[in-house]
């Protein structure tokens, strides 16, 4: 296989100019290209008079592959070897099944490969499924009532079903692709494969997750919703169960995936002697702009053209370990309520698929690092969070009673 870079293409290019403009690289006839398959589509707004998209492709030859890419001699020209992730071979089977805690990106996840190698897990969520939990979050929108173990934060999906579905991340690990083919398999869009940046969108999303969920079960995995882990029972240092609200279940081996908000979790594993550590974190305030002054600002004469999406933004400063920085970006989205205590505000940003909101909004962020909190307490965090919260909380009544 061929890997082509940095091919540049009109706004209104279509896949046979991309497959021309491939073979002209390579100095072969575009029929002799076999097959062409899309790995990323970015685009090129540096210069506001000439707005394009750039792909790179892999291409695929009958004959003689490694002489072509020897022939152009061009530095975005390679040859690659594709690289399936292979799960890791299973040396030890406990006689119970495994826990999964946390049915967010990372728990879905952890289930759906598991129970793909033969090692069905047990999830439990403290949420609800996606259909319960989108009344109980539209609930709280319209009227404020928030249930604290089923909102925008804990349910099926967490939070990210509520906010948005970017695919974003910061590492080349070979695991991404697997992640990004399960979703495509579970009803995503088939262009999260190959966009910069990924979106499936809040619609799309819950379908989606519910079906990740389907397919766990048909391999062997059970979910348990509303069902909240309250502690551990070990014997030594070996995990024999996990306690929850509606009785323990055997247990020894278990993934703790539940995200940032599941406080008191946090504090039932410092309480029961769990080793956690201090980590840096982030806090901010979410941002609103009119959609259209960003495509101005980004694309120029070219705002407002069908064949471009919705523009983004990145803003970013760093000094030592101390950065600032926007954060999930929101192209034609909207800014919505996401508490999950009562008495504190928190918000996030969200968009639909088709990203056509008037609005668009982001998060600004500034990192807080362990030696700003004070005393030695792991979780000296969380009541930083929690005082902010409820500050704002406190700041928004004043101004709804004005």
């Amino acid at each position: 296989m061929i890997r082509i870079q940095n091919i540049p293409l009109p706004l209104d290019g279509d896949l046979e100019q991309l497959r021309k403009k491939a073979a002209r690289i390579l100095g072969v006839r575009p029929g002799a290209l076999e097959e062409l398959t899309l790995v990323r589509q970015s685009i090129d707004a540096r210069k506001k008079q000439d707005v394009h998209y750039v792909y790179t492709v892999d291409v695929s030859l009958r004959t003689g592959e490694e002489q072509a890419v020897e022939r152009t001699g061009k530095k975005n020209v390679s040859l690659v070897l594709p690289k399936p992730y292979l799960f890791p071979e299973v040396k030890r089977r406990s006689p119970s099944m495994p826990v999964v805690v946390g049915m967010g990106p990372a728990g879905l996840f952890a289930a759906l490969f598991l129970a793909r190698n033969g090692l069905p897990c047990v999830v439990l969520e403290r949420g609800q499924d996606v259909d319960c939990r989108t009344a109980q979050v539209e609930r709280f929108w319209d009227s404020g009532l928030l249930d604290p173990s089923s909102n925008v934060q804990f349910g099926e999906g967490g939070a990210g079903t509520f906010s948005d579905g970017k695919l974003t991340t910061g590492t080349h690990d070979p695991r991404i692709s697997a992640v990004i083919d399960a979703l495509v398999e579970s009803g995503a869009p088939e262009d999260v494969k190959w966009s910069h940046k990924p979106h499936i969108g809040t619609d799309l999303l819950k379908g989606v997750v519910t079906s990740i969920r389907q397919r766990i079960e048909q391999l062997g995995g059970q979910v348990e919703f509303h069902c909240t882990v309250t502690g551990f029972r070990r014997e030594g240092d070996r995990l024999k169960a996990i306690v929850t609200d509606k009785g323990e279940i055997p247990c020894e081996v278990a993934v703790l995936a539940v995200g940032h908000s599941a406080r008191p979790l946090f504090r039932t594993l410092a309480d029961e002697g769990f080793a956690l550590t201090r980590k840096a974190f982030s806090v901010g305030v979410r941002a609103e702009h009119l959609q259209e002054t960003i495509d101005r600002g980004r694309y120029g004469a070219y705002a407002g053209k069908t064949e471009l999406p919705p523009a983004e933004y990145n803003l970013s400063w760093r000094q030592g370990e101390r950065a600032c920085y926007s954060f999930c970006m929101c192209p034609g989205g909207q800014v919505v309520a996401a508490a999950s205590e009562q008495g504190g505000v928190v918000t996030n940003g969200m968009s639909y698929h088709a990203r056509d909101g008037r609005n668009a909004n982001a998060a600004l962020a500034v990192s807080v690092l362990p030696e700003d909190l004070p005393g030695s307490d792991p979780l000296e965090g969380v009541r930083f969070q929690r005082q902010l919260e409820q500050k704002a909380f406190q700041i928004a009544g004043n101004n709804f009673a004005a």
